[in-house]
């Protein structure tokens, strides 16, 4: 018994924006032109009747979808069971099994077709390889960090090794491309996209699995890294300057374990410091300790959390913020809707507020009960702006403005799915705005924020 697969949706463009592409060529792919689409299937050995096996709904950035599993069976989803009524977002070459294992259904891949809205958002830029490579390794850029001041750019595992050996040898850490003094270093997004683009572009240029996996057991950096000059460094290998001085560059690198021994540990002529990004002050950037000292959520470093485990106190000479500052997701409290929440659109917070209290709930509530939620695995995370979006839990370590975008995403959910009679008749009479989220009208025109309903998907325009 096999089963094929057509597509059912309403006022359909002239355009294909996806496929889903048969394993069997005896049946044909079905073609998607609609931004929310029914498929139907057809089990060919029995009977021609029709019926529903799951959704899929275009998503804001172009570049995904949700697949809704509408079959009272399960649907295998890149090798993941999809239960009835279950979401997950699908990209271009997603293998999607209308059915609970391979046999007796006709495979499929989900394959994005460009379009002109596509084509619209990208820049499409030249560059030379030979340009985009790490003059260590000398291949493409892996996870590119970038050193100051001559800004050359390097793979994070390539130069982390590096940072490591000058560490030993009590060295002055030189650009391995220009041999400049190196004062800072850290990671390079923009140029970690580009890369990405070009291993896409050609795959030739993509390293092997285990090089890879190799290359991110180097890996240290994680946000920008200050670090003694090389001038410094060997002065104080040859005199008796008291390591708290400050630097020949008028730079203060002094934290409290640079003056003192602190828990086995002092600061010495070559240790490498993290500006904490809460109170500016400063501390030895360590591995060694598995004491947090960057926030999962944004990658900066924060020092609460380090001095609080070490047991040193704020005081007078030294600024050390406080232990709140990083912390599990689930020691996070909140008492009122952050800002950010909704665009900043503060209509739709007073909609949430009275939502809240109509449940007679306080927010803190809420936010546990879609924490639990979230670690269940319930929530679409594709609008989840924090690192490794897949992978947060409740016990992933968060800074506070890590902690506020996700109390905002996760309030996004509680409106999506608050039932109707908690809401007042006037947010009730509102309409959809067809930019949802995305509108750019609601940050300028309050009447526009007021009388149309921000916290919905756009169905209109690009979302970006």
């Amino acid at each position: 018994m096999e089963e094929m697969a057509e597509s059912s949706g309403a006022k359909p463009r002239d355009e294909i924006w996806a496929k889903l592409v048969s394993s069997d060529s005896r049946y044909s792919d079905v073609e998607i032109r609609s931004d929310e689409i029914v498929i139907c299937s057809e089990i060919s050995s029995t009977s021609s009747d029709k019926h529903s096996w799951c959704k899929i709904v275009r998503n804001s950035d172009l570049c995904s979808a949700t697949i809704k599993n509408k079959r009272s069976n399960t649907i295998l989803v890149d090798g993941a069971k999809l239960c009835n009524e279950d979401t997950v977002v699908i990209k271009d070459g997603s293998e999607i099994v209308p059915g609970p294992d391979g046999e007796g259904f006709v495979n499929y891949r989900f394959n994005i077709m460009s379009s002109p809205e596509t084509c619209q958002r990208q820049l499409k830029i030249c560059i030379d390889v030979e340009h985009a490579k790490c003059s260590i390794c000398l291949n493409l850029w892996h996870d590119v960090v970038t050193v100051a001041p001559c800004l050359h750019n390097f793979c994070n595992g390539c130069l982390s090794e590096w940072l490591r050996r000058s560490e030993q040898r009590r060295s002055a850490v030189l650009c391995p491309q220009c041999r400049a003094v190196v004062q800072f270093v850290g990671k390079n997004h923009f140029l970690r996209a580009i890369a990405d683009d070009m291993v896409k572009a050609d795959s030739s240029l993509r390293r092997a699995d285990e090089d890879i996996a190799l290359l991110d057991s180097y890996s240290s950096i994680r946000s920008n890294l200050v670090l003694r000059s090389g001038n410094n460094r060997r002065k104080r290998a040859l005199t008796s300057t008291p390591p708290n001085d400050h630097s020949d560059d008028g730079s203060d690198l002094r934290c409290p374990q640079c003056v003192t021994e602190v828990a086995g540990f002092r600061c010495n002529h070559s240790t490498d410091h993290l500006q904490c990004q809460a109170c500016g002050g400063m501390m030895p950037s360590r591995t060694d300790l598995g004491i947090p000292q960057h926030c999962s959520g944004c990658d900066r470093p924060f020092c609460g959390a380090y001095w609080h485990t070490l047991g040193v106190a704020r005081s007078g000479s030294y600024p050390i913020c406080s232990q709140d500052t990083l912390k599990p997701i689930s020691e996070h409290t909140i008492s009122r809707i952050p800002l950010i929440a909704h665009e900043k659109n503060l209509h739709e917070h007073i909609i949430t507020e009275n939502c809240i209290r109509q449940m007679g709930r306080t927010l803190q509530d809420v936010i546990s009960e879609w924490i639990v939620n979230l670690d269940n695995r319930l929530i679409d995370r594709t609008r989840l702006t924090l690192n490794n979006a897949e992978m947060i839990t409740a016990r992933t370590i968060v800074c506070c403005d890590c902690y506020e975008k996700l109390v905002s995403f996760l309030l996004y959910w509680f409106r999506i799915s608050c039932p109707r009679n908690y809401y007042s008749e006037a947010a009730l009479a509102r309409q959809d705005c067809w930019y949802g989220y995305a509108c750019r009208t609601q940050h300028h025109s309050e009447d526009h924020a007021r009388k149309r309903n921000h916290v919905c998907r756009p169905t209109r325009g690009n979302a970006s």
